[in-house]
């Protein structure tokens, strides 16, 4: 990436005063390089991969400013979304973190943000979560858009990547028994975050809950806040607090699992490892459940 081409560039866009333009590289995750870009007294923060990915980074764009319009809880603005050369960017605004943890305002933005819905389950683009495609073509019936966009599409790489016949088999006959998990409860679509484990979360020198690399759709808010148990947890005070805003179904242990085994057996496509063997057990639990 030449910096001073990207700082030139941003700096023509958001028509700011020529400065010095320095980058450092900044912890991240293990998709894309981050970096702080230092323009004159502007702080930006920049995430590159491939020129092929830019789609990846103008969906992230999507789903960032679909959070922001909710006027709900902080997510970073995003400036610039593009390519120089072989690499794609996207630069957003720079948030000083570290801020102390309040979980009653996390779950009263999350809520809030949770309420805002759409006529449809889906999403106004495709996106990735991590690195795997992820289809959010609308749907008006929540289990139809559940068993073939989210389950149903991991099983497909999971036998396209060789996994056992054990969990394909187990995993399709759990498809086929879904209703059993929603009998009594209509989900209704809310914005979702998407992706929001422990480390897509934090908050700003203020204590402002922020969010970030979302991987937005509209579906289930249960899905959500299954997946905030899934690698980490937000802690009983946090719940509690949600419940006041947004009550949750007395079904929602029931289908916790049901949720969290679609980022399981993504993980297990993604990394290997024990994945695939924690997403079969979890499959073989959810089954007995559903005799």
């Amino acid at each position: 990436m030449d910096w001073q081409l990207l700082g030139m560039e941003v700096t023509r866009q958001l028509n700011l005063s020529p400065g010095n333009v320095a980058a450092r590289p900044q912890a991240g995750g293990d998709i894309n390089r981050a970096f702080r870009l230092q323009l004159g007294d502007r702080c930006f923060f920049v995430k590159t991969n491939r020129a092929g990915l830019l789609p990846m980074f103008e969906a992230e764009r999507l789903g960032l400013d679909a959070i922001a319009a909710t006027n709900t809880i902080r997510v970073p603005e995003v400036y610039l979304t593009g390519c120089q050369g072989d690499r794609a960017y996207i630069v957003m605004e720079y948030i000083e973190l570290g801020g102390r943890a309040d979980p009653g305002r996390l779950a009263s933005a999350l809520a809030a943000m949770h309420r805002c819905s759409h006529r449809h389950f889906g999403f106004e683009c495709d996106n990735t979560i991590g690195s795997t495609p992820q289809c959010n073509n609308y749907c008006d019936d929540w289990l139809e858009f559940w068993r073939r966009h989210r389950l149903g599409y991991q099983l497909q790489l999971a036998e396209r990547n060789g996994f056992g016949a054990g969990l394909i088999e187990a995993g399709n006959r759990l498809s086929a028994s879904l209703a059993y998990f929603f009998d009594g409860y209509r989900p209704v679509p809310s914005l979702l975050h998407g992706d929001l484990w422990s480390g897509n979360q934090a908050v700003d020198v203020a204590g402002n809950p922020v969010i970030y690399d979302p991987a937005c759709y509209y579906g289930d808010h249960e899905a959500e806040l299954a997946m905030m148990e899934l690698f980490g947890h937000p802690g009983e005070a946090f719940f509690a607090q949600y419940r006041d805003h947004f009550p949750i179904d007395a079904g929602y242990r029931l289908r916790r699992d049901l949720y969290n085994l679609y980022h399981l057996i993504n993980h297990a496509n993604l990394f290997g490892g024990g994945y695939a063997s924690q997403a079969q057990a979890m499959i073989e639990r959810l089954l007995a459940q559903a005799r």
